[in-house]
Protein backbone atom coordinates (compact mmCIF):
# COMPACT_ATOMS: atom_id res chain seq x y z
CA UNK A 1 0.00 0.00 0.00
CA UNK A 2 1.53 3.33 -1.10
CA UNK A 3 1.44 6.54 0.93
CA UNK A 4 2.01 10.26 0.57
CA UNK A 5 4.26 12.08 3.02
CA UNK A 6 3.10 15.69 2.85
CA UNK A 7 4.89 18.69 4.35
CA UNK A 8 2.29 21.38 4.75
CA UNK A 9 2.41 25.14 4.85
CA UNK A 10 3.90 25.88 1.43
CA UNK A 11 2.28 28.53 -0.74
CA UNK A 12 1.98 27.28 -4.31
CA UNK A 13 2.32 29.34 -7.45
CA UNK A 14 2.02 28.71 -11.17
CA UNK A 15 -0.16 27.19 -13.87
CA UNK A 16 -1.77 23.77 -13.95
CA UNK A 17 -3.80 22.09 -16.70
CA UNK A 18 -6.65 19.76 -15.71
CA UNK A 19 -6.66 16.20 -16.99
CA UNK A 20 -9.34 14.79 -19.25
CA UNK A 21 -12.57 14.05 -17.43
CA UNK A 22 -12.52 10.70 -15.63
CA UNK A 23 -16.31 10.30 -15.57
CA UNK A 24 -16.57 11.07 -19.27
CA UNK A 25 -13.73 8.70 -20.13
CA UNK A 26 -15.42 5.68 -18.57
CA UNK A 27 -18.43 5.91 -20.89
CA UNK A 28 -16.69 7.28 -24.00
CA UNK A 29 -14.14 4.44 -23.98
CA UNK A 30 -16.90 1.83 -23.68
CA UNK A 31 -18.74 3.40 -26.64
CA UNK A 32 -15.94 2.25 -28.99
CA UNK A 33 -17.45 -1.25 -28.69
CA UNK A 34 -20.42 -0.06 -30.76
CA UNK A 35 -18.49 -0.08 -34.04
CA UNK A 36 -15.96 -2.21 -35.89
CA UNK A 37 -14.31 0.93 -37.26
CA UNK A 38 -11.45 2.81 -35.54
CA UNK A 39 -12.31 5.41 -32.90
CA UNK A 40 -9.63 7.87 -31.76
CA UNK A 41 -10.02 9.54 -28.36
CA UNK A 42 -7.93 12.45 -27.08
CA UNK A 43 -7.31 13.73 -23.53
CA UNK A 44 -7.58 10.31 -21.91
CA UNK A 45 -6.33 10.65 -18.31
CA UNK A 46 -3.63 8.23 -17.16
CA UNK A 47 -5.43 7.12 -14.01
CA UNK A 48 -6.00 3.65 -12.63
CA UNK A 49 -9.74 3.32 -13.27
CA UNK A 50 -9.38 4.41 -16.90
CA UNK A 51 -6.28 2.31 -17.63
CA UNK A 52 -7.92 -0.77 -16.09
CA UNK A 53 -10.97 -0.23 -18.31
CA UNK A 54 -8.78 0.04 -21.41
CA UNK A 55 -7.04 -3.16 -20.33
CA UNK A 56 -10.43 -4.86 -20.01
CA UNK A 57 -11.38 -3.80 -23.56
CA UNK A 58 -8.08 -5.18 -24.85
CA UNK A 59 -8.83 -8.49 -23.11
CA UNK A 60 -12.16 -8.53 -24.96
CA UNK A 61 -10.27 -8.35 -28.24
CA UNK A 62 -10.40 -4.61 -28.91
CA UNK A 63 -7.21 -3.42 -30.62
CA UNK A 64 -5.73 -0.54 -28.61
CA UNK A 65 -3.03 1.76 -30.02
CA UNK A 66 -1.48 4.65 -28.12
CA UNK A 67 -1.10 7.39 -30.74
CA UNK A 68 -0.09 10.30 -28.48
CA UNK A 69 0.63 11.25 -24.87
CA UNK A 70 -3.09 11.29 -24.06
CA UNK A 71 -4.54 9.82 -27.27
CA UNK A 72 -5.59 6.25 -28.11
CA UNK A 73 -7.09 4.57 -31.15
CA UNK A 74 -9.54 1.72 -30.51
CA UNK A 75 -10.64 -0.82 -33.12
CA UNK A 76 -13.30 -3.23 -31.87
CA UNK A 77 -13.58 -5.35 -35.02
CA UNK A 78 -12.72 -8.71 -33.41
CA UNK A 79 -14.46 -8.81 -30.04
CA UNK A 80 -14.33 -12.18 -28.28
CA UNK A 81 -17.69 -12.28 -26.53
CA UNK A 82 -16.75 -15.62 -24.94
CA UNK A 83 -14.26 -13.77 -22.73
CA UNK A 84 -17.25 -12.80 -20.60
CA UNK A 85 -17.45 -16.42 -19.42
CA UNK A 86 -13.92 -16.52 -18.01
CA UNK A 87 -12.71 -16.18 -14.43
CA UNK A 88 -10.27 -13.54 -15.65
CA UNK A 89 -13.15 -11.34 -16.81
CA UNK A 90 -15.04 -11.85 -13.57
CA UNK A 91 -12.04 -10.83 -11.47
CA UNK A 92 -11.17 -7.75 -13.52
CA UNK A 93 -14.72 -6.49 -14.04
CA UNK A 94 -15.65 -6.99 -10.38
CA UNK A 95 -12.72 -4.81 -9.31
CA UNK A 96 -13.76 -1.88 -11.50
CA UNK A 97 -16.91 0.22 -11.10
CA UNK A 98 -16.69 1.50 -14.67
CA UNK A 99 -16.91 -2.01 -16.11
CA UNK A 100 -20.71 -1.78 -15.95
CA UNK A 101 -20.51 0.64 -18.89
CA UNK A 102 -19.54 -2.09 -21.37
CA UNK A 103 -22.99 -3.66 -21.05
CA UNK A 104 -24.95 -1.15 -23.15
CA UNK A 105 -22.61 -1.42 -26.16
CA UNK A 106 -22.39 -5.22 -25.92
CA UNK A 107 -26.17 -5.58 -25.76
CA UNK A 108 -26.62 -3.24 -28.73
CA UNK A 109 -24.05 -4.91 -30.95
CA UNK A 110 -24.00 -8.53 -29.82
CA UNK A 111 -27.38 -9.02 -28.17
CA UNK A 112 -26.01 -10.39 -24.92
CA UNK A 113 -23.78 -9.58 -21.99
CA UNK A 114 -22.59 -10.72 -18.57
CA UNK A 115 -21.30 -8.72 -15.65
CA UNK A 116 -20.20 -9.46 -12.09
CA UNK A 117 -21.26 -7.01 -9.44
CA UNK A 118 -18.79 -4.15 -10.02
CA UNK A 119 -16.63 -2.56 -7.34
CA UNK A 120 -15.66 1.07 -6.79
CA UNK A 121 -15.71 3.55 -3.92
CA UNK A 122 -17.25 2.57 -0.60
CA UNK A 123 -19.35 5.72 -0.32
CA UNK A 124 -22.75 4.13 0.28
CA UNK A 125 -25.25 2.22 -1.80
CA UNK A 126 -24.74 2.61 -5.53
CA UNK A 127 -27.54 0.60 -7.00
CA UNK A 128 -27.66 -0.56 -10.61
CA UNK A 129 -31.44 -0.72 -10.94
CA UNK A 130 -31.65 2.16 -13.43
CA UNK A 131 -29.30 0.36 -15.83
CA UNK A 132 -31.18 -2.93 -15.76
CA UNK A 133 -34.70 -1.50 -15.71
CA UNK A 134 -33.77 0.53 -18.79
CA UNK A 135 -32.38 -2.57 -20.53
CA UNK A 136 -35.55 -4.49 -19.63
CA UNK A 137 -37.77 -1.78 -21.10
CA UNK A 138 -35.81 -2.12 -24.34
CA UNK A 139 -36.67 -5.83 -24.33
CA UNK A 140 -33.67 -7.38 -22.59
CA UNK A 141 -34.11 -10.22 -20.12
CA UNK A 142 -31.68 -10.66 -17.29
CA UNK A 143 -31.04 -12.88 -14.32
CA UNK A 144 -28.93 -12.30 -11.23
CA UNK A 145 -27.17 -15.15 -9.48
CA UNK A 146 -26.97 -14.11 -5.83
CA UNK A 147 -24.42 -16.82 -5.09
CA UNK A 148 -21.69 -15.67 -7.45
CA UNK A 149 -23.11 -12.12 -7.89
CA UNK A 150 -23.25 -12.40 -11.68
CA UNK A 151 -25.73 -10.69 -14.02
CA UNK A 152 -26.59 -12.43 -17.31
CA UNK A 153 -28.50 -10.47 -19.97
CA UNK A 154 -30.22 -11.65 -23.15
CA UNK A 155 -30.84 -8.73 -25.52
CA UNK A 156 -31.31 -10.54 -28.80
CA UNK A 157 -34.30 -8.37 -29.82
CA UNK A 158 -33.95 -4.82 -28.51
CA UNK A 159 -36.81 -2.50 -29.48
CA UNK A 160 -37.26 1.21 -28.94
CA UNK A 161 -39.71 2.29 -26.28
CA UNK A 162 -40.69 5.12 -23.94
CA UNK A 163 -39.20 5.12 -20.46
CA UNK A 164 -39.30 7.43 -17.47
CA UNK A 165 -36.17 6.84 -15.38
CA UNK A 166 -36.70 6.52 -11.63
CA UNK A 167 -33.49 8.50 -11.09
CA UNK A 168 -31.40 10.69 -13.38
CA UNK A 169 -28.40 8.39 -13.10
CA UNK A 170 -25.45 9.52 -15.24
CA UNK A 171 -24.02 6.05 -15.81
CA UNK A 172 -27.51 4.56 -16.11
CA UNK A 173 -28.51 7.12 -18.74
CA UNK A 174 -25.26 6.57 -20.67
CA UNK A 175 -25.66 2.79 -20.63
CA UNK A 176 -29.28 2.97 -21.81
CA UNK A 177 -28.37 5.43 -24.58
CA UNK A 178 -25.65 3.09 -25.87
CA UNK A 179 -28.04 0.14 -25.82
CA UNK A 180 -30.79 2.12 -27.57
CA UNK A 181 -28.81 3.63 -30.46
CA UNK A 182 -28.99 0.33 -32.37
CA UNK A 183 -32.37 -0.89 -31.10
CA UNK A 184 -35.22 -1.16 -33.59
CA UNK A 185 -37.48 1.89 -33.67
CA UNK A 186 -37.62 4.99 -31.48
CA UNK A 187 -36.60 5.25 -27.84
CA UNK A 188 -37.63 8.15 -25.61
CA UNK A 189 -35.83 8.63 -22.30
CA UNK A 190 -37.42 11.07 -19.86
CA UNK A 191 -35.68 12.20 -16.65
CA UNK A 192 -32.41 11.45 -18.42
CA UNK A 193 -29.22 12.78 -16.88
CA UNK A 194 -27.99 15.76 -18.88
CA UNK A 195 -24.48 16.36 -17.50
CA UNK A 196 -21.87 17.62 -19.97
CA UNK A 197 -20.46 14.08 -20.01
CA UNK A 198 -23.77 12.73 -21.31
CA UNK A 199 -23.88 15.53 -23.87
CA UNK A 200 -20.36 14.60 -24.97
CA UNK A 201 -21.38 10.95 -25.38
CA UNK A 202 -24.44 11.88 -27.44
CA UNK A 203 -22.44 14.20 -29.69
CA UNK A 204 -19.85 11.48 -30.26
CA UNK A 205 -22.51 8.88 -31.05
CA UNK A 206 -24.22 11.26 -33.48
CA UNK A 207 -20.90 11.72 -35.29
CA UNK A 208 -20.77 7.92 -35.50
CA UNK A 209 -24.16 7.87 -37.21
CA UNK A 210 -26.59 7.67 -34.29
CA UNK A 211 -29.76 9.77 -34.34
CA UNK A 212 -30.14 11.37 -30.92
CA UNK A 213 -32.09 14.58 -30.34
CA UNK A 214 -32.78 16.56 -27.20
CA UNK A 215 -29.10 16.57 -26.24
CA UNK A 216 -28.55 18.81 -23.21
CA UNK A 217 -32.08 18.28 -21.87
CA UNK A 218 -33.61 15.56 -19.71
CA UNK A 219 -35.79 14.35 -22.59
CA UNK A 220 -33.88 12.36 -25.21
CA UNK A 221 -35.23 10.85 -28.43
CA UNK A 222 -33.23 8.11 -30.15
CA UNK A 223 -34.00 6.65 -33.56
CA UNK A 224 -32.29 3.28 -33.79
CA UNK A 225 -29.79 2.66 -36.60
CA UNK A 226 -28.39 -0.62 -37.92
CA UNK A 227 -24.71 0.21 -37.50
CA UNK A 228 -22.28 2.91 -36.44
CA UNK A 229 -19.00 4.12 -37.92
CA UNK A 230 -15.72 5.34 -36.45
CA UNK A 231 -14.99 8.88 -35.26
CA UNK A 232 -12.58 11.12 -33.37
CA UNK A 233 -13.38 12.62 -29.98
CA UNK A 234 -11.71 14.99 -27.50
CA UNK A 235 -12.81 14.81 -23.88
CA UNK A 236 -13.64 17.75 -21.63
CA UNK A 237 -11.31 18.82 -18.84
CA UNK A 238 -12.19 17.17 -15.53
CA UNK A 239 -14.55 19.50 -13.65
CA UNK A 240 -13.83 17.72 -10.35
CA UNK A 241 -10.12 18.33 -10.72
CA UNK A 242 -10.77 21.99 -11.57
CA UNK A 243 -12.86 22.37 -8.41
CA UNK A 244 -10.16 20.59 -6.40
CA UNK A 245 -7.54 23.06 -7.62
CA UNK A 246 -9.76 26.02 -6.72
CA UNK A 247 -10.15 24.67 -3.18
CA UNK A 248 -6.43 23.90 -2.95
CA UNK A 249 -5.49 27.46 -3.95
CA UNK A 250 -7.76 28.96 -1.29
CA UNK A 251 -6.65 26.60 1.49
CA UNK A 252 -2.92 27.12 0.84
CA UNK A 253 -3.18 30.89 0.16
CA UNK A 254 -1.73 30.24 -3.29
CA UNK A 255 -1.88 32.02 -6.64
CA UNK A 256 -2.77 29.42 -9.23
CA UNK A 257 -3.99 29.67 -12.83
CA UNK A 258 -6.01 26.68 -14.01
CA UNK A 259 -5.63 26.42 -17.78
CA UNK A 260 -8.12 25.40 -20.48
CA UNK A 261 -11.10 24.85 -18.18
CA UNK A 262 -13.91 25.16 -20.77
CA UNK A 263 -15.69 27.36 -18.25
CA UNK A 264 -19.05 27.17 -20.06
CA UNK A 265 -19.20 23.46 -19.20
CA UNK A 266 -18.59 23.90 -15.44
CA UNK A 267 -22.15 24.85 -14.49
CA UNK A 268 -22.38 26.38 -11.00
CA UNK A 269 -19.01 25.08 -9.78
CA UNK A 270 -17.22 28.47 -9.96
CA UNK A 271 -20.22 30.24 -8.43
CA UNK A 272 -20.33 27.76 -5.53
CA UNK A 273 -16.68 28.38 -4.62
CA UNK A 274 -17.30 32.12 -4.93
CA UNK A 275 -20.02 31.75 -2.28
CA UNK A 276 -17.30 30.43 0.02
CA UNK A 277 -15.58 33.78 -0.51
CA UNK A 278 -12.95 32.61 -2.98
CA UNK A 279 -11.94 35.23 -5.51
CA UNK A 280 -11.32 34.18 -9.08
CA UNK A 281 -10.79 35.80 -12.44
CA UNK A 282 -11.80 34.40 -15.81
CA UNK A 283 -9.28 34.88 -18.61
CA UNK A 284 -10.72 33.26 -21.69
CA UNK A 285 -11.03 29.62 -20.61
CA UNK A 286 -8.48 29.98 -17.81
CA UNK A 287 -9.40 30.52 -14.15
CA UNK A 288 -7.01 32.63 -12.10
CA UNK A 289 -7.14 32.22 -8.32
CA UNK A 290 -5.24 35.02 -6.51
CA UNK A 291 -3.54 34.40 -3.18
CA UNK A 292 -6.04 35.21 -0.41
CA UNK A 293 -5.18 35.62 3.27
CA UNK A 294 -8.87 35.27 4.18
CA UNK A 295 -12.13 34.27 2.52
CA UNK A 296 -15.60 34.59 4.02
CA UNK A 297 -18.57 32.28 3.52
CA UNK A 298 -21.70 33.94 2.15
CA UNK A 299 -25.09 33.68 3.84
CA UNK A 300 -28.57 33.46 2.41
CA UNK A 301 -30.32 36.80 1.77
CA UNK A 302 -32.08 36.68 5.15
CA UNK A 303 -28.78 36.15 6.93
CA UNK A 304 -29.28 32.45 7.65
CA UNK A 305 -26.49 29.91 7.37
CA UNK A 306 -25.56 28.91 3.82
CA UNK A 307 -26.35 25.35 2.75
CA UNK A 308 -24.40 23.74 -0.09
CA UNK A 309 -25.98 20.57 -1.40
CA UNK A 310 -25.46 18.27 -4.35
CA UNK A 311 -28.10 17.90 -7.04
CA UNK A 312 -28.56 16.44 -10.48
CA UNK A 313 -27.19 18.59 -13.30
CA UNK A 314 -27.29 21.55 -13.65
CA UNK A 315 -27.00 21.40 -9.86
CA UNK A 316 -23.73 20.83 -8.04
CA UNK A 317 -21.96 17.53 -8.63
CA UNK A 318 -21.71 15.38 -5.48
CA UNK A 319 -18.07 14.61 -6.29
CA UNK A 320 -17.04 18.11 -5.16
CA UNK A 321 -18.74 18.23 -1.77
CA UNK A 322 -15.75 16.67 0.01
CA UNK A 323 -13.46 19.38 -1.41
CA UNK A 324 -15.96 22.13 -0.54
CA UNK A 325 -16.21 20.84 3.02
CA UNK A 326 -12.43 20.88 3.47
CA UNK A 327 -12.12 24.32 1.91
CA UNK A 328 -14.71 25.72 4.32
CA UNK A 329 -12.70 24.69 7.38
CA UNK A 330 -10.33 27.68 7.00
CA UNK A 331 -12.95 30.18 5.81
CA UNK A 332 -14.66 32.77 8.00
CA UNK A 333 -18.24 31.76 8.72
CA UNK A 334 -20.38 28.64 8.83
CA UNK A 335 -21.82 26.38 6.14
CA UNK A 336 -24.00 23.28 6.17
CA UNK A 337 -22.79 20.70 3.64
CA UNK A 338 -25.59 18.35 2.59
CA UNK A 339 -24.51 15.23 0.70
CA UNK A 340 -27.85 13.86 -0.53
CA UNK A 341 -26.80 11.07 -2.86
CA UNK A 342 -24.38 8.91 -0.85
CA UNK A 343 -24.76 8.14 2.84
CA UNK A 344 -21.12 7.28 3.63
CA UNK A 345 -19.23 10.02 1.84
CA UNK A 346 -18.90 12.39 4.81
CA UNK A 347 -17.41 9.86 7.20
CA UNK A 348 -13.89 11.08 6.41
CA UNK A 349 -14.51 14.22 8.52
CA UNK A 350 -13.16 12.45 11.60
CA UNK A 351 -9.67 12.87 10.10
CA UNK A 352 -10.28 16.60 9.62
CA UNK A 353 -11.50 16.90 13.21
CA UNK A 354 -8.29 15.19 14.35
CA UNK A 355 -6.40 17.85 12.36
CA UNK A 356 -8.20 20.58 14.31
CA UNK A 357 -11.16 21.40 12.07
CA UNK A 358 -14.45 22.46 13.67
CA UNK A 359 -17.03 20.16 12.11
CA UNK A 360 -20.26 18.70 13.47
CA UNK A 361 -21.36 15.56 11.63
CA UNK A 362 -25.12 15.91 11.98
CA UNK A 363 -25.95 12.56 10.34
CA UNK A 364 -24.55 10.47 7.45
CA UNK A 365 -25.67 13.11 4.95
CA UNK A 366 -25.01 16.47 6.64
CA UNK A 367 -22.06 18.20 8.25
CA UNK A 368 -21.85 21.71 9.69
CA UNK A 369 -18.46 23.38 9.21
CA UNK A 370 -17.48 26.26 11.46
CA UNK A 371 -14.69 28.07 9.64
CA UNK A 372 -11.54 28.81 11.63
CA UNK A 373 -10.64 31.93 9.56
CA UNK A 374 -7.00 30.71 9.79
CA UNK A 375 -6.84 31.56 13.51
CA UNK A 376 -5.95 27.96 14.22
CA UNK A 377 -4.15 26.14 11.37
CA UNK A 378 -4.79 22.46 10.81
CA UNK A 379 -2.04 20.17 12.07
CA UNK A 380 -0.44 17.25 10.26
CA UNK A 381 -1.51 13.72 11.22
CA UNK A 382 -1.49 10.16 9.88
CA UNK A 383 -4.62 9.19 7.98
CA UNK A 384 -6.01 6.81 5.36
CA UNK A 385 -7.83 7.73 2.16
CA UNK A 386 -11.28 6.05 2.06
CA UNK A 387 -12.24 7.02 -1.51
CA UNK A 388 -11.09 9.12 -4.47
CA UNK A 389 -12.69 12.44 -3.53
CA UNK A 390 -12.11 12.21 0.22
CA UNK A 391 -8.52 11.25 -0.58
CA UNK A 392 -7.77 14.41 -2.56
CA UNK A 393 -9.63 16.47 0.06
CA UNK A 394 -7.35 15.07 2.76
CA UNK A 395 -4.38 15.87 0.53
CA UNK A 396 -5.58 19.49 0.28
CA UNK A 397 -5.97 19.61 4.07
CA UNK A 398 -2.46 18.19 4.54
CA UNK A 399 -0.93 20.75 2.15
CA UNK A 400 -2.49 23.57 4.17
CA UNK A 401 -1.61 22.13 7.59
CA UNK A 402 1.29 22.84 9.93
CA UNK A 403 3.77 20.00 10.09
CA UNK A 404 3.90 16.72 8.19
CA UNK A 405 1.01 14.40 7.32
CA UNK A 406 1.05 10.85 6.03
CA UNK A 407 -1.83 9.69 3.85
CA UNK A 408 -2.11 5.93 3.34
CA UNK A 409 -4.05 4.03 0.66
CA UNK A 410 -3.27 6.65 -1.98
CA UNK A 411 -4.18 4.11 -4.63
CA UNK A 412 -7.65 5.58 -4.15
CA UNK A 413 -6.38 9.04 -5.13
CA UNK A 414 -4.51 7.57 -8.12
CA UNK A 415 -7.81 6.14 -9.36
CA UNK A 416 -9.03 9.66 -10.11
CA UNK A 417 -6.08 12.06 -10.36
CA UNK A 418 -3.15 11.54 -12.73
CA UNK A 419 0.38 12.30 -11.48
CA UNK A 420 -1.15 14.47 -8.75
CA UNK A 421 1.99 14.54 -6.60
CA UNK A 422 4.28 15.41 -9.54
CA UNK A 423 1.99 18.11 -10.86
CA UNK A 424 1.48 19.80 -7.47
CA UNK A 425 5.18 19.57 -6.61
CA UNK A 426 5.88 21.63 -9.75
CA UNK A 427 3.79 24.39 -8.15
CA UNK A 428 5.83 24.26 -4.94
CA UNK A 429 4.12 21.51 -2.94
CA UNK A 430 6.19 19.05 -0.89
CA UNK A 431 4.64 15.61 -1.52
CA UNK A 432 6.73 12.46 -1.31
CA UNK A 433 5.39 9.14 -2.61
CA UNK A 434 6.36 6.25 -0.35
CA UNK A 435 6.04 2.55 -1.20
Amino acid sequence: MASFKVKGGNRLKGEITPQGAKNEALQIICAVLLTAEPVTIHKIPNIRDVMKLIELLADLGCEVQKVGDESYRFTASNINIDFLETDDFKAKAAALRGSIMILGPLLARYGKGKMPRPGGDKIGRRRLDTHFIGFEKLGARFSYDTKDEFYTIDASDLKGTYMLLDEASVTGTANIIMAAVMAKGKTTIYNAACEPYIQQLCKMLNRMGAQITGVGSNLLHIEGVSQLKGTEHTMLPDMIEIGSFIGLAAMTQSEITIKNCQIAELGIIPQTFQRLGIQMGFRGDDIHIPAQDHYEIDTFIDGSILTIADAIWPGLTPDLLSVILVTATQAKGTVLVHQKMFESRLFFVDKLIDMGAQIILCDPHRATVIGLDRRYPLKGIQMTSPDIRAGVSLLIAALSAEGTSTIHNIEQIDRGYQYIDTRLNRLGADIERIG
